[in-house]
């Protein structure tokens, strides 16, 4: 079997827990303590055969958790399978994390797993850019990567929040060591082109716009409070103890309710050595009508979204070193460079017809079933046997377009300089959205930052430029908000737009609630011998938990397929 060590990119995404178990069904503890009762006797296996008869693999589920057979409970482990898959052969299409994941777990109950990848490497899109690493989107132009050795950014995945138990538990797994993310730096700037106001095109730090946005409106809602105005919603003891969180919260004068800066926004001149320990006062705050209209608040919440925590992780050298792990516990079961150009469901089997890109040659493979983890954007031009319901479910999702660009600086200006250590720069200049700097190798000589992160049409609009072009582009941007710093250090560039990748064809799955209603339940549920998986089959779109949880329900699901 071909292995490769040779690894062009390896990008990110990548949100919830898949909810749905397979599909919906009527009175199922009836059924089932109708089945229980009737049941005694029988084997355990005869029970699940029947259980199996009467309401689908859902049903099946149930009940085997009524036995205390559970095996699909809980996202942060993969499913407890029983039994063994001996002289069963599963053809698993894409050897993306959803693909490895399978073979990974089904290997361990004894199948034989054909995993069928179209690139020289495995991983889809967890993929790395570092020195070497090689691209050439559709329509585009090679492009190699001239980072330094060290040097990386990561294209595809980029963070992994403390909530993806899935994803770390393999982690732990495979040993690989892990490091923060900074996805929250207040020290961070934001730049706003379009703002109205005094405050466009204004550098300013996150933690002056925080302490002066929230210190106004804390300063307006304690004077409300104390003028009596709401005396009618909030009990005596309760405005006394919210007057004074409010002036703990918004660092309002004990005196008079008023806000007039704190340090934590900085200082007109900075305390230090000396006779004197400095002047100890706070910098002016912006005016609040100016903070307003700029609408710069819009930029932060009160706590962060489900995903999207103030710290995170990172594996420590790049996020493709979890497909790296992956693909050294099934590497033999990879064979890389064939492209999928037929899917057929057989009555007690699946066939697959391949063709390998590097010579041509064509060649059928054959077993008892198929998880197909392509991408729907991807899947649906292949020639396939599916029915005419299941062939308009794949047509039921958007996949996003998405441009990334990384940008080896030669000097850590963002450190030495403006005393930013991680996070990001968040600016509303068209196609950037967030220039992310590196959660690191603090104080190194050289690093690189994430240049911009576009979506939609921006990205579309960004990924019709050349290579050089794009670049340009995002210096022009970066200089803005680091004058004089971000074109003087720069070294190289390497850029990614996903929706142009061949076998890629967008960043994730992007579900319509219509969709999600009607399409993504025919989908999950599979058809013949064929089931799907990967983050376009979860509530984790763009994210490799979505990939890898989608891979054990539809592993659990094909054992008890051929188990029964």
């Amino acid at each position: 079997m071909k292995t490769s060590n040779a690894r062009s990119l390896r990008p990110e995404p990548a949100q919830g827990v898949l909810s749905l178990l397979f599909f919906p069904w009527m009175n199922m503890s009836n059924k089932l303590n109708e089945l229980i009762n009737t049941s005694s006797g029988e084997s355990r296996r005869d029970f699940l055969v029947k259980a199996m008869m009467v309401g689908g693999s859902g049903f099946l589920l149930t009940s085997m958790k009524a036995w205390g057979m559970d095996i699909a409970s809980s996202q942060k482990v993969p499913p407890q399978l029983q039994g063994s898959g001996r002289g069963k052969t599963v053809v698993i299409l894409g050897a993306g994390l959803a693909g490895m994941t399978a073979a990974y777990e089904l290997g361990k109950l004894g199948y034989t797993c054909k995993l069928i990848e179209a690139r020289a490497f495995a991983g889809g899109r967890c993929q790395t850019a570092r020195k070497g690493s090689t691209l050439e989107e559709l329509g585009g132009v090679k492009q190699t990567c001239e980072f330094d050795r060290g040097q990386y950014i990561n294209i595809g995945p980029w963070r992994i929040p403390f909530n993806h138990h899935s994803t770390l538990y393999y982690t732990s797994e495979f040993g690989i060591p892990l490091e923060m993310f900074n996805n929250d730096n207040d020290a961070a700037y934001v730049y706003s082109e379009n703002a109205k106001g005094a405050l466009a095109k204004r550098r300013l730090r996150m933690f002056e716009v925080k302490a002066d946005m929230r210190g106004y409106v804390d300063e307006l809602l304690a004077k409300t409070l104390q003028s009596g105005q709401m005396d009618q919603q909030v009990t005596a003891d309760d405005k006394r103890l919210l007057i004074d969180y409010l002036a703990n919260e918004g660092y309002l004068s004990k005196k008079d309710l008023s806000y007039r800066g704190t340090g934590g926004r900085g200082f007109k001149v900075n305390p230090g050595a000396g006779i004197s320990p400095g002047p100890g006062i706070a910098s002016d705050p912006l005016a609040f009508s100016d903070l307003l209209q700029s609408k710069l608040g819009h930029m932060y919440h009160s706590v962060h979204e489900f995903t999207q925590q103030a710290t995170m992780l990172q594996p420590i050298g790049g996020m493709d070193q979890i497909a790296v792990a992956f693909e050294k516990r099934v590497g033999k079961m990879i064979r890389y460079n064939a492209e999928v150009t037929s899917l057929r469901n057989l009555p007690d089997s699946v066939e697959v017809h391949v063709k390998d890109v590097v010579s041509g040659a064509a060649s059928v493979i054959k077993g008892d079933f198929c998880l197909c983890t392509i991408p729907l954007s991807v899947l649906g031009q292949i020639e396939n046997n599916f029915s005419d319901k299941f062939k308009l479910a794949l047509q039921g999702s958007a996949y996003a377009a998405v441009c990334k660009i990384g940008l080896q600086m030669n000097r850590r200006f963002w450190e030495t300089d403006d005393g930013i250590y991680g996070g990001h720069v968040f600016t509303d200049i068209k196609g950037i959205n967030l220039i992310s700097l590196p959660s690191g190798d603090w104080q190194g000589k050289k690093g690189t930052l994430l240049g911009f992160y576009s979506h939609a049409a921006d990205a579309a609009q960004i990924s019709a430029l050349s290579n050089a072009e794009r670049t340009d582009y995002a210096l022009a941007a970066g200089e803005k908000i680091f004058p004089g710093q971000y074109r003087k250090s720069f070294d190289s560039a390497f850029s990614i737009a996903w929706h142009r990748v061949r076998y890629s064809m967008g960043g994730w799955a992007n579900w319509s609630a219509e969709a999600r209603a009607t399409a993504y339940p025919v989908l999950v549920e599979g058809e013949g011998r064929t089931l799907l998986a990967g983050e376009h089959m979860s509530y984790l779109g763009g994210w490799q938990a979505g990939a890898i949880e989608s891979a054990w329900q539809q592993i659990a699901r094909i054992h008890q397929r051929l188990s029964a």
